[in-house]
């Protein structure tokens, strides 16, 4: 048997898709399969000579599973691939579900000697990185993550769950100093009466504490745009020093770096005792490919 790690991906959506492309360019993995839920019988033609199944189970020797489905999904799905003594890797993005979703898991993990990553996306995951770096160079102070402008995934996912919503685009526009506006693009299925949707958005936890305006459009797929960034500002103390001022940036193809944290969360997985981790409770070192020595030697 090769000594690649062999990784399962379930869910072949926006993050699914962009999964397959990391997993296989990875050095030390091997892509064993891909799971789709709900399960199509159209297989499609970029996975041709990759395992298309409808369960875990029809995969062999799986050491880890990336869950590339919604974040509400998470809950119920990784306790049942821990189980079966298989390594799970989400990207929740529920900020305030995640101790309590880790805390769940963990119990499952130790019991099947098992490991959890929850919530290694890049925000919440690397950005998590980021603040609690800022937060031991200058204990004191506040910080501030301003997304976008750009698309927000588990927001636009939590929309087209809804009733009566054919295809939907949620936009994160940053109003500074962490606020933000969402705007939400939304197609409605024939018959569909907007304001219910209207409200039935806005009551949502994704967006109930945000300014959120909804628009019905013609065509979703119009609109769509991968990109997203962030802004983590920090102003703060170091000792007795004030003013110090720390500030990050990125900007990206959303699906595609939060597959790519996941792919390296599952690296740093194996390397693991059983249970469940947040990103900021693994050390940094085993996301990274290579030796200790050789990554100290280019890093340091």
């Amino acid at each position: 048997m090769s000594n690649k790690i062999r990784v399962a991906i379930i869910g072949y959506g926006n993050v699914g898709k962009y999964a397959v492309q990391a997993v296989q360019t990875a050095p030390d993995m091997e892509l064993a399969g891909v799971v789709q839920v709900p399960f199509s019988q159209v297989k499609p033609p970029e996975l041709d000579d990759v395992p298309y199944v409808s369960s875990i189970d029809e995969l062999e020797a799986i050491q880890a599973a990336l869950l590339c489905i919604p974040s509400r999904s998470v809950p119920d799905c990784a306790p049942d691939i821990l189980n079966r003594g298989i390594n799970t890797v989400d990207c929740y993005d529920i900020h305030n579900g995640i101790a309590d979703l880790r805390r769940e898991l963990q119990t499952t993990a130790e019991k099947n000697h098992a490991v959890a990553v929850v919530a290694a996306g890049w925000d919440p995951g690397t950005d998590s990185m980021i603040r609690c770096m800022f937060e031991l160079m200058a204990p004191r102070g506040v910080s501030y993550t301003n997304f976008g402008p750009g698309m927000s995934m588990g927001h636009s996912v939590a929309v087209k769950a809804l009733p009566g919503v054919e295809d939907a685009l949620s936009m994160t526009m940053p109003a500074g100093a962490g606020i933000h506006r969402r705007i939400v693009y939304v197609q409605l299925k024939p018959g569909v009466n907007f304001e219910d949707i209207e409200q039935a958005i806005k009551k949502d936890p994704y967006f109930i504490n945000d300014e959120t305006h909804v628009e019905q459009v013609a065509d979703v797929k119009q609109l769509l745009n991968m990109g997203h960034g962030v802004l983590i500002e920090r102003k703060g103390v170091s000792g007795q020093t004030h003013n110090q001022l720390l500030q990050y940036s990125m900007n990206v193809n959303n699906p595609a770096l939060t597959s790519q944290i996941m792919v390296s969360a599952a690296r740093a997985s194996i390397k693991q005792a059983p249970g469940a981790y947040t990103i900021i409770q693994i050390p940094l070192i085993d996301f990274v490919y290579g030796e200790p020595d050789q990554i100290i030697n280019k890093l340091v």
